[in-house]
């Protein structure tokens, strides 16, 4: 069976951009006669807002949203993550690692994809002592291939292009890519639609996936909703929260961003008739193929 999920960061509500990425994965899934799970990825306390996690769950049930199972909180599976890093530290996949930024910067001129790549200074010195330690997984010179059912075939050498990445940071949080494969395995994921901001990272989870023999689901990046600038809409760049006085009308300029042309004549119909509508016309063919499209934020 189809299984697809929406997993905002509540660190505030959901602007255009967040309900573009619910839109997607929704009628994807819905038109695949599929699961549509709901999870909040509140892993990093000092972003998150006070409040946020259920501001977006009301925001998506005033849109018509329904999902198939409980809501998960990655905020409350750090026993769970802590299983998932082990099965990696038995394999020998992981070490810890005590570097600074700063000491990284300094000691590293080759950049990749997000910037300075550790150059694997605690996989061959000792650690500093009394010092807080990440932990890092060991990249191979392995070419990560998928297919996004989106943007194409993706390639990323991951330690040319990335370097040992973090998975669990010197706070004791524990990393995005993860928290993000532990869930999608756990929860028997086999499509993930999201925002094309996350398409670089992606290769990263497939690795994890490979090193721990899970299953990798199909990959389908929609282009970023940004501003006038090209950046992101988000909390940073002041994106406006969705109205839900003005639920079909965002509705209906989400399926538009998607390429999906919905007839002029639902902008003022119903939520559930706009669902309606997207029952029958939905087509993940149909969305751009780029990464980026600017909108009025």
């Amino acid at each position: 069976m189809y299984v697809g999920r929406f997993a905002p960061s509540p660190t505030g509500p959901l602007h255009f951009g967040s309900l573009v990425a619910a839109v997607a994965s929704y009628c994807e899934a819905k038109a695949n006669q599929g699961l549509w799970l709901v999870r909040m990825e509140d892993l990093d306390k000092p972003r998150e807002m006070k409040g946020a996690a259920d501001t977006i769950l009301h925001q998506l049930e005033a849109f018509g949203f329904e999902w198939d199972s409980k809501v998960i909180y990655q905020s409350k599976r750090d026993e769970f993550y802590s299983d998932t890093l082990q099965k990696l530290k038995q394999q020998q996949l992981i070490y810890p690692c005590t570097c600074t930024r700063k000491e990284i910067a300094d000691s590293s001129n080759q950049v990749g994809i997000d910037g300075i790549i550790y150059p694997k200074t605690c996989l061959t010195h000792p650690l500093k002592a009394n010092a807080p330690s990440a932990w890092r997984i060991k990249t191979s010179p392995t070419l990560i291939k998928f297919n996004d059912a989106i943007q194409g075939n993706i390639e990323q050498h991951i330690a040319d292009q990335v370097g040992d990445f973090i998975l669990k940071r010197a706070d004791d949080l524990y990393a995005y890519q993860l928290a993000v494969i532990a869930d999608d395995a756990a929860q028997k994921i086999t499509h993930v639609v999201r925002g094309a901001d996350l398409l670089d990272s992606t290769p990263r989870q497939i690795y994890i996936q490979q090193q721990l023999n899970y299953a990798t689901p199909q990959y389908a990046h929609v282009p970023i909703a940004s501003n006038h600038s090209g950046e992101k809409l988000s909390k940073q760049t002041l994106a406006k929260p969705i109205e839900l006085a003005m639920a079909s009308q965002q509705l209906y300029d989400a399926l538009c961003f998607l390429g999906q042309n919905p007839p002029i004549a639902i902008k003022d119909a119903s939520i559930n008739e706009i669902w309606r509508w997207c029952d029958s016309n939905w087509h993940l063919s149909n969305i751009p193929k780029i990464r980026h499209i600017s909108v009025q934020s």
